[in-house]
């Protein structure tokens, strides 16, 4: 009966792989495969379990080959959450089944893009852990020579030493195509954060250089932006001017708050004395 369901199985890869390779890539028709094909490995014994000896590496392969081939559809498709369901599942043949399994031409692309999309959502604690988890022997030296992992490596180090600027010029150089959507989001986030900046310490910012802080090319994309920030555009149409309305209300309303602050205080340190 297993073996029915792997022949079944194998065939179903055989297609999922000649419509990934298509040009263009038959998207439709890979969603409808792998829809297929996800009931038909859960009947096949591809996974250890418990006392159990490790699955024939035939059904190793088909597996893995069904999730490399999910995870860079979910790419395609634009959906993080199901590019890091596959993820979860994939890293179990990298890592666990490294000296079973040969290689796949997928592995580095999609390490690297892991490490991409936990950048782009600022999950740095795991982005670090996925670092740590790469094999040693494997990436010790091509941490820096591999071009999928020292992509997001360089991201990552740009972010701390606050060099936006750089993030901006990175997207230029891309390790592969797939790697806009995840570097697109981190683009949105960072430039979330550099308005959020602005309009805390700026009345105002000149158009143009908004324009260089944000990494925005073209003047629509500025107009987009401004549109959904609601910045106002001064009459002269060369600045953009923040509401100082509600910075005002903060700061009197600091000052009001002044001499309750130092009472506070005053009853603290005659605490400390009595204690």
């Amino acid at each position: 009966m297993e073996s029915e369901i792997f022949s079944k199985a194998a065939n179903l890869r055989s297609s999922l792989l000649s419509a990934w390779k298509a040009n263009p890539r038959q998207l439709d028709k890979i969603e409808e495969i792998l829809n297929e094909l996800k009931p038909l490995l859960l009947q096949l014994h591809y996974l250890p379990y418990a006392g159990e000896p490790t699955p024939d590496e035939a059904y190793l392969l088909l597996a893995r080959d069904v999730l490399e081939i999910g995870a860079l559809w979910s790419i395609e498709k634009e959906n993080d959450v199901l590019f890091e369901r596959y993820m979860s599942q994939l890293k179990s043949y990298y890592y666990d089944y490294k000296n079973i399994l040969k290689e796949s031409m997928y592995t580095y692309n999609l390490l690297g893009l892991n490490l991409l999309h936990l950048l782009a959502q600022n999950r740095l604690a795991e982005f670090h852990t996925e670092l740590e988890l790469l094999p040693v022997e494997k990436f010790s030296d091509e941490k820096v020579s591999n071009v999928y992992i020292s992509y997001p490596v360089s991201l990552e180090q740009y972010l701390m030493e606050g060099s936006y600027h750089k993030v901006f010029l990175s997207k230029d150089s891309l390790p592969a195509p797939n790697y806009r959507f995840f570097v697109n989001v981190l683009m949105e986030t960072i430039r979330e954060e550099i308005a959020t900046c602005a309009e805390t310490a700026y009345d105002k910012i000149s158009v143009t250089e908004a324009a260089k802080v944000l990494g925005l090319d073209t003047q629509e994309q500025l107009d987009a932006f401004q549109a959904k920030k609601q910045w106002r555009l001064e009459e002269t149409g060369q600045f953009f001017v923040f509401s100082s309305g509600d910075k005002q209300a903060e700061e009197a309303h600091f000052i009001k708050s002044g001499p309750l602050i130092l009472q506070t205080l005053h009853y603290a340190k005659e605490l400390e004395k009595i204690v």
